[in-house]
């Protein structure tokens, strides 16, 4: 008999799988990411803007998420935050992620990386046609 793994409904936002239903893998130590800032895009009921996809920062998304009132490319070290530029990883907003998709210009999504509690914003389609590194 094979043993079948029961995976969490996707809106659990304290388990530590990815969308592909395994155990997630790091997103980013430089610069730190993540809502818990432990390199990881996990999230809890906390995490209002759910920073559940792994990402990697192009040009064109930061510009739209700039516009878009979210600049992400701006230091500001009084938060500790050392301002984006293309190719870091990050930790981003499933609904701003979504937007970008929509706009047609989502950066890449790292899935191995990604917080299975992406999927109750996004599916997994999306997310793979945007995929830049598969596991």
């Amino acid at each position: 008999m094979s043993k079948v793994t029961e995976l969490r409904p996707v809106n659990d936002r304290t388990s530590s799988l990815n969308v592909l239903g395994q155990p997630m893998n790091e997103c980013s130590c430089e610069p730190m990411t993540g809502w818990f800032r432990d390199g990881k895009c996990r999230t809890d009921e906390h995490d209002y803007g759910h920073h559940a996809i792994c990402c990697v920062m192009t040009d064109e998304f930061l510009k739209f998420s700039k516009k878009a009132g979210n600049d992400l490319s701006t230091p500001m070290p009084h938060f500790g935050f050392p301002g984006l530029k293309a190719g870091d990883h990050w930790c981003l907003c499933s609904s701003r992620w979504k937007d970008a998709f929509e706009a047609d210009c989502a950066p890449l999504v790292n899935l191995a990386a990604t917080h299975m509690s992406a999927l109750s914003v996004v599916t997994l389609d999306q997310l793979k046609q945007h995929s830049h590194i598969l596991n």
